[in-house]
């Protein structure tokens, strides 16, 4: 029997130490590939079961009888309504073959002129259609819009504001900045104006 391991906090078990002595023997060898065999041929079963559970639910809508008899009734009408179609072919044919303005749509003389004017209406009505719809489809969004409207409208105004104290500010600098300049200008004319005279009395002297 090996020694316990002082530093394995651990310790394995008695039922632990008998099959670490079986398997030593051999005595569970044999035991263990029954079991492996056995395992492997129900995970292969299993395995296969739900593969077909799988493929049974992909095809569900093909091969259940409920779907396969609505698929089968639809079949029919559209059969028995194919030849209906092919009954009446030769009525049909001649329905088409006749103008349909002329028959089901009589305008007298007088109507002419406003029935070319709403046929121009119409055609223009169907140009614009696309527009029409997506108008139609913004009109849920217009509160929205409106209220982005609002907010830039403020923000235009309290930037105007911004702007129009700058300018001030500007205007009040560039009055400052004038006055100054003249005070500058006049103070080095007089200095210039006394220094000139001073030098003028100097000579007389």
């Amino acid at each position: 029997m090996m020694a316990a391991n002082p530093w394995n906090p651990v310790q394995p078990t008695a039922a632990a130490q008998l099959i670490e002595k079986c398997l030593g023997c051999g005595v569970l060898t044999q035991v263990l590939g029954v079991f492996t065999r056995n395992g492997t041929k129900l995970g292969y079963t299993k395995n296969l079961e739900l593969e077909l559970l799988k493929l049974e639910q992909e095809a569900a809508d093909i091969t259940h009888p409920f779907f396969l008899s609505q698929k089968c009734h639809a079949l029919q009408v559209i059969n028995s309504h194919l030849e209906a179609v092919l009954k009446e072919k030769r009525t049909l044919r001649q329905r088409l073959a006749k103008p349909l303005c002329q028959e089901n749509l009589p305008i007298e003389a007088s109507y002419h002129r406003n029935a070319c004017e709403l046929l121009n209406l119409a055609v223009s009505f169907i140009e614009k259609l696309d527009v029409y719809l997506k108008t139609i489809q913004t009109i849920p969004q217009i509160p929205e819009k409106t209220s982005n409207m609002d907010n830039a409208l403020m923000k235009m105004e309290s930037l105007e504001a911004e702007v129009e104290n700058l300018v001030e500010r500007i205007l009040a600098w560039r009055e400052e900045q004038y006055g100054l300049l003249q005070t500058t200008y006049w103070n080095n004319r007089s200095s210039n104006a006394s220094i000139s005279y001073l030098s003028i009395e100097n000579l007389h002297n």
